[in-house]
């Protein structure tokens, strides 16, 4: 029996989240399960880095699972690619060790999120874009993403997987660029997101940069977590891109005793995050 490590992609718009739920509800996870189980896997459940919302797509998801398959890495990715529906596949496959937790060993995440300027309809952007009808300034955009990088209490931006929970986050990266006449991409790496938190920023963001919310709001928010205007930017505009496993534990975050004895560095679940 080895344990194997699945770099996962979906398109979110038809699931409803990452997490199995109830007999008959089409997640993420059920339709990976049941993939397995068609090529022999007798295992209970996946281990997965991060439980996407509805709507939300990966082009990175990690998954992990024990299984004892007699072939190559490679011809297990095709039997599952095989079994998958067309809107979930297997980008890679490698072995690895047998205490690899893909939630657990996560260092940071990384997600992007698509914004695009019509004032019309267009169905087949606007299933992986939000579509706004006016054109924000990328400068407060900007000035609003720089704002979020360090060690931050988050709270104003997303709940706790628990009640109590630990709000605080490292924010490495949120990043707001411009990738075409009239579409816009933000970038945001985090060592683990809060409930709605990427989603959240965004939506704020573009409250400030059509001039919605005043910067000086938006940065008490930030500094004192504060409260700020409710909303969430739409689900379907958010991928989760990367996971990443190799970069060195960082000092801001508070090292904590797990129950088990290891001493370890504070992780949280990664929602939609």
């Amino acid at each position: 029996m080895e344990r194997y490590q699945v770099i996962l992609a979906y398109d979110g718009t038809d699931f409803l989240g990452f997490q199995r739920q109830g007999t008959g509800t089409r997640t993420v996870q059920a339709v990976v399960e049941d993939a397995l189980r068609h090529i022999g896997w007798r295992g209970d459940a996946i281990l997965a880095a991060g439980r996407t919302d509805t709507g939300v797509h990966a082009s990175g998801q990690v998954i992990a699972f024990d299984f004892e398959w007699r072939h190559t890495d490679a011809e297990l990715a095709q039997a599952l690619n095989a079994h998958l529906p067309g809107d979930a596949a297997v980008r890679s496959v490698r072995r690895t060790t047998t205490a690899f937790h893909p939630r657990y060993d996560a260092r940071r995440r990384s997600y992007q999120y698509h914004v695009f300027v019509d004032p019309l309809p267009d169905p087949l952007r606007e299933r992986y874009g939000w579509r706004l009808d006016q054109w924000p300034s990328l400068e407060l955009l900007q000035a609003a993403g720089h704002k979020l990088t360090g060690y931050l209490d988050c709270a104003a931006f997303g709940s706790p997987p628990r009640k109590g929970g630990a709000t605080h986050r490292k924010i490495y990266r949120a990043e707001w660029l411009q990738t075409g006449q009239n579409s816009l991409e933000f970038h945001i790496t985090a060592n683990a997101f809060l409930y709605h938190m990427a989603r959240r920023i965004v939506y704020l963001g573009i409250q400030v940069g059509t001039g919605r919310l005043d910067m000086s709001a938006f940065d008490a928010g930030v500094r004192l977590a504060g409260k700020l205007p409710g909303g969430l930017a739409p689900a379907n505009g958010l991928v989760l891109t990367e996971v990443d496993y190799e970069s060195p534990w960082d000092p801001d975050i508070p090292i904590r005793a797990k129950n088990d004895g290891i001493v370890e560095q504070e992780k949280s679940r990664n929602f939609e995050e």
